[in-house]
């Protein structure tokens, strides 16, 4: 009986090691294609076979479809969490930071700035980003923001460094 059992342990480690074996993520350090097939090399000018899906095409830092998702979920924030009344009622000095700073290899990214109008007479920083598949499950557009000062939950600690490039 135990060395039944210690064969069939052996059995099982040599297929889990054959498994790990043929999901290694590169063949010889070449990047490959999602159909392991087709071994494709990347070189500068041509990016890595994985990135080709992104197609860089993100919505301007004034596109109103950003900057009312910033007012809405700012609200929805303060009221919700912290139980206050504050929301932004208009941006302005509106500028792109950073659009892809790390490359092509990376999903793409727009950094913005810009200045929040807050209804408490305020007038703060607002740092954020538009995302390509960063919408729910991954699905669409999304954006990740910060107001300077009010980012009490501490999400882009220290004081929104972590919303900019």
């Amino acid at each position: 009986m135990q060395d039944g059992k210690r064969m069939g342990l052996a059995a099982l480690a040599a297929l889990a090691a054959s498994a790990l074996a043929a999901c290694s993520p590169s063949v010889a350090g070449i990047p490959y294609a999602v159909d392991r097939s087709v071994i494709v090399e990347a070189s500068p000018a041509d990016p890595s076979p994985i990135e080709r899906h992104y197609s860089g095409a993100l919505p301007s830092c004034g596109d109103p479809w950003a900057l009312s998702r910033i007012m809405l979920f700012f609200a929805e924030k303060e009221q919700h969490f912290w139980a206050s009344p504050l929301a932004i009622q208009g941006f302005s000095d509106l500028r792109e930071v950073a659009y892809r700073p790390w490359g092509y290899g990376k999903i793409p990214r727009r950094y913005c700035q810009a200045v929040a109008h807050v209804n408490d007479g305020r007038p703060r920083t607002v740092y954020y980003s538009i995302i390509e598949n960063g919408g729910f499950a991954g699905f669409g557009t999304g954006v990740e923001w910060c107001v300077k000062g009010l980012d009490r939950d501490w999400t882009y600690a220290p004081d929104c460094r972590m919303a900019r490039p």
